[in-house]
């Protein structure tokens, strides 16, 4: 249950103001569970502690707690209404009989308000008090059960507080604050054919039913706004009048179900709840009253009862008002009826107690018979516990023994298992180095008779190569002596027309050299006079070169000086800073191996932790399987001999026992071992974590610190480069200037210099024209003379050309044939190294080099003698172990006793008791446990677990046939116990 805190709502009730508490919902939704809660088991908590408490009694803790903290005088009073079939009864009332109805009438000092007359205030003082009054109604509740809630509440309850608070004002005057609470416990809406009440059932569930429709009309009337509200067609909806659109504080809970086929039900209890969320109640805080309007007010109560009192015993006989002559009336008739109810009830009682007397005394006779049979069984027992020592000794002997050898076997089997694979593991390799010895030696033959054919295929082509270049290079030498002889003959004609060409061109170019010093003269002295010129405007560009050069490099001086120093110390920084992040970089790898390594051994831990855990589990189900075997075969021994069932029992216990420790021990071994190893790795992880943490705290520092240095230094470098941008522009437009007056003056040098060398290239023309006219006389007779010459050279050239044709074709002729020899060559070379040679191609099967390691010594059992030596050295150890078996086996033999006692006590009990009355405050309607001690079965009793519908039936009709029975009233439940 989910915890409901009251805390607003008490302190409103705290602040002179009435409260109300309203529970509503389908039956066996929980309405009940969460006004009164329950106790947990075995009294572990107390009320205020206890999570299963229900509001009420959360309630009035925190109003005491409130109360006390504050200081102030308080009085508080409780009272418990029931209304059961459209009557009121107190639950409070000291009688035990609860069937005493109550009168209800309107309040004359609250137009929406009732007095119930006879009902029951408590004043209590601390918290005990009001849970046993708690205790005490619950009790007397009715309850009852249906097939859909085995503890079904059949009646409304309203719990009433009246807290009396008393404070003191600055003037010394005693003021009375009055806060009431209200909790009222509804009982369930129910469909009288799910729940199967007949009879009283069904008309207590239909007059609950009525109550609750009753409510809800009144509900909507208030949300509606109808002139007309029904309060008085219930009594349920008179008391709750207040707390329907009234003076006070309403809250309600809706409880309903989770199984889906209470859909219907629940939706109508949501829609019921939304409705009465719409009334609008209007608190006002109640009226403080002085200590001296009080007492006035008590005191006339007081004088008008005396005056009443007085005026009835002045009349003769007995003075009876008409209403209390009704009542008394009614109230007799009522009792009458209940006589006759509570006498077939006592009847009822009493053939219920002489049945239970008959089965009383043939319990004791069975008692009596199994007592004998105890005392014959535990002489049996006693004897062959004796003979199951005997045998137990002689048992552990030989499982020791057997233990011995078994260890021996396993051990000569290990032995003989590792030299099988070592014999297994030489074979193997020996066949392996055979092979390849075979392998060996076939290959080596084969390229022995290749390489012996390839070397007479070689020694033929080389024989064949050798004779044609013999022949080729006797051609060559012949075809030499003839181009010797040719070449002689044509140098001889050669040199002779050159001679003769000579001559000429000599006789002519005399000539034009007098021709051509005569214009050159005249030509020097122009360029003389130019030259002059041209010196002094060179002297002129030189000056303004060198002036705009000194203004270039001043300027530059002064503006990029500062800009590249700058520049360079950016540069010089912006290097630093590549070097710690290339060292940051470098941190950045380590600590990634480093994780690496805390990683790899991390997982290796938790591959060692995962095999431990294999282990000890394949231990324990093997344990548990060992376990099962002994319980079958406890079972085929008991369903053998009777007589021997007791012995077996407590061998198979002990058995059972030191396997369970066996199982035990593996398991907090295996527990220990994951604790302590993952405590390791949590420190492990933890060491790493804050290494790791600071590490990369200090390089986030460092990258922060390099990057604002950074962007330090890229501001800097932009205000350079602005400053240098600026000077530039400022030099360009300066140089412009300048280049614009030079411009200028060479413009006009130009021009000048244009027109002089006009003037010179037309008496060059002139001079021209005279030289190409000797040329061309000179050259007409020089190309007579070699047109002679080259017609004799083509003669030669033709013959010559001949006689080369000839040796080149020869030539091509034999170098085919060589490079068809090479070819043969070199394809047969290929075969023998491709083909005809076959390489030792591995196969991966030769074994490598190995030490082979084999046990030498083999394993043997030490004689019996000494291991029985051995075992009585041990013999302390095992009598403590039957020691301790024999304990357990007296512990058990105590507890039968007692148990015989017990049996023996009750069967001397008196048996010819009568029913009494119980008129303590602690009955209960389960055997004197009080209500929030019951443990009550939700799963089963209550249709809301989805019940199966056969089952359903079922219950039905051993409903049905259940209701011929003799069974006791609820009341008579509540109030009355066998002793």
């Amino acid at each position: 249950m989910k915890r409901f805190r009251c805390v607003y709502l008490v302190s409103v009730c705290l602040f002179n103001t009435f409260v109300n508490f309203d529970r509503y919902g389908q039956t066996g939704t929980g309405k009940t569970f969460t006004m009164e809660g329950e106790r947990s088991p075995n009294e572990e908590y107390t009320w205020e502690e206890d999570p299963l408490a229900g509001i009420i009694p959360r309630t009035l803790h925190q109003i005491f707690e409130k109360l006390t903290d504050n200081g102030t005088e308080f009085s508080v009073k409780v009272s418990l209404l029931e209304i059961y079939n459209e009557e009121l009864f107190d639950l409070l009332n000291p009688s035990s009989d609860v069937s005493e109805r109550l009168q209800m009438f309107d309040d004359p000092r609250n137009k929406r308000g009732v007095i119930i007359k006879g009902l029951e205030e408590i004043t209590v003082h601390n918290k005990n008090e009001v849970y046993q009054i708690l205790e005490k109604g619950a009790a007397k509740r009715t309850t009852a059960a249906t097939l859909m809630n085995a503890y079904s509440s059949r009646s409304h309850s309203v719990f009433s507080v009246t807290i009396h608070m008393k404070e003191t004002t600055v003037d010394g005057e005693e003021l009375v604050k009055i806060g009431k609470l209200n909790l009222v416990d509804l009982a369930g809406s129910e469909n009288i054919g799910r729940s199967g009440a007949v009879d009283k059932r069904a008309r207590e569930a239909g007059n609950i039913n009525q109550s609750l429709l009753t409510l809800g009309r009144v509900i909507t009337a208030l949300v509606e706004r109808t002139p007309h509200v029904p309060y008085r067609e219930s009594k349920l909806t008179r008391i709750l009048q207040d707390s329907l659109g009234g003076r006070t504080r309403t809250s309600i809970i809706a409880t309903i179900s989770p199984a889906s086929l209470n859909l219907e039900e629940t939706l109508s209890t949501l829609e019921y709840a939304h409705r009465a969320k719409n009334i609008l109640n209007k608190p006002e805080v109640n009226q403080k009253l002085t200590k001296k309007a009080l007492i006035k007010e008590y005191t006339e109560e007081i004088e008008r009862l005396k005056r009443d009192l007085a005026a009835a015993r002045e009349k003769n006989g007995v003075y009876i008002s008409e209403e209390n002559f009704r009542a008394m009336s009614g109230k007799l008739t009522v009792q009458e009826e209940q006589i006759v109810e509570l006498v077939e009830k006592i009847a009822a009682i009493e053939e219920e107690l002489n049945r239970v007397t008959e089965l009383f005394m043939d319990n004791k006779n069975e008692l009596d018979q199994c007592k004998s049979d105890l005392q014959n069984k535990t002489q049996e027992l006693e004897a062959t516990q004796k003979h199951l020592q005997e045998t137990k000794l002689q048992l552990v002997k030989e499982e020791y023994i057997t233990s011995a050898l078994e260890s021996t076997e396993e051990k000569l089997h290990d032995t003989a298992s590792r030299l099988l694979n070592t014999v297994e593991e030489t074979t193997k390799a020996v066949s392996g180095l055979h092979s390849k010895l075979d392998r060996k030696k076939a290959v080596d033959q084969h390229n022995a008779e290749a390489q012996d054919i390839f070397g007479k295929n070689l020694n033929s082509l080389f024989n064949s190569m050798e004779e044609l270049i013999k022949d080729g290079s006797s051609k060559q030498k012949h075809m030499l002596e003839v181009h010797k002889t040719l070449f002689g003959n044509l140098l001889s004609s050669s040199v002779s027309a050159l001679d003769t060409i000579t001559a000429t061109a000599l006789g002519s170019l005399t000539s034009i050299p007098e021709n051509v010093s005569t214009l050159v003269s005249q030509i020097s002295n122009m360029i003389l006079k130019e030259q002059s010129l041209a010196a002094e405007s060179k002297t002129e560009l030189q000056k303004l070169i060198n002036v705009l050069k000194t203004d270039l490099l001043s300027s530059l001086e002064t503006v990029l000086s500062p800009t590249v120093v700058s520049i360079l110390e950016v540069n010089s920084q912006l290097k630093h800073i590549f070097r710690t992040s290339l060292t940051v970089s470098n941190k950045i790898e380590d600590q990634k191996k480093e994780m690496d390594g805390f990683l790899s051994t991390l997982c290796n831990n938790l591959h060692e932790l995962q095999e431990n855990t294999i282990s000890s589990l394949a231990e324990s189900q093997k344990l548990c399987e060992n376990l099962t075997e002994d319980l079958k075969t406890i079972q085929k021994i008991h369903s053998q001999e009777l007589c021997q069932l007791i012995s077996l029992w407590e061998e198979r216990f002990c058995a059972l026992e030191e396997k369970c420790e066996n199982i035990r021990k593996p398991l907090t071994r295996v527990q220990e071992n994951t604790e302590q190893k993952s405590k390791d790795m949590i420190s492990k992880t933890a060491s790493h974590s804050e290494k790791f943490c600071a590490e990369f705290d200090d390089l986030s520092e460092e990258l922060r610190h390099f990057n604002q240095e950074g962007t330090k230094l890229v501001e800097k470098s932009e205000k350079h480069c602005d400053k240098l941008s600026c000077n530039l522009e400022i030099i360009s437009q300066e140089t412009e200037q300048r280049c614009e007056a030079l411009n200028t003056n060479t413009l006009c040098f130009s021009e000048h210099w244009v027109s002089s060398l006009n003037k010179r290239e037309e008496e060059l023309q002139n001079v021209l024209k005279v030289v190409n006219q000797d040329c061309e006389a000179s050259s007409s007779e020089i190309t007579e003379k070699l047109s002679g010459c080259y017609a004799a050279h083509e003669n030669q050239h033709n013959i010559f050309l001949g006689k080369l044709t000839i040796g080149e074709e020869e030539l091509m002729t034999h170098s085919q044939e060589l490079n068809k020899i090479i070819k043969i060559g070199s394809t047969k070379l290929n075969c023998f190294l491709q083909q005809d040679l076959k390489l030792d191609v591995p196969t991966g099967t030769t074994p490598q080099r190995k030490n082979y390691l084999y046990p030498s010594i083999l394993a043997r059992t030490q004689p019996r003698e000494l291991l029985l030596d051995e075992l009585e050295k041990k013999q302390p150890e095992l009598l403590m172990m039957l020691n301790c078996s024999e304990n357990n086996k007296e512990v058990t033999s105590q507890d039968l006793d007692e148990e015989k006692a017990v049996l023996v006590h009750t069967a001397e009990e008196p048996l010819s008791q009568e029913p009494s009355v119980n008129t303590s405050e602690d009955c209960s309607s389960s055997g004197g446990v009080p209500f929030f001690q019951h443990k009550k079965s939700h799963g089963k009793d209550k249709e809301n677990r989805g019940i199966n519908p056969l089952e359903r039936s079922k219950a039905e009709e051993a409903a049905e046939q259940s209701v011929t029975k003799s069974r006791l009233p609820l009341r008579a439940q509540n109030n009355f116990w066998i002793t």
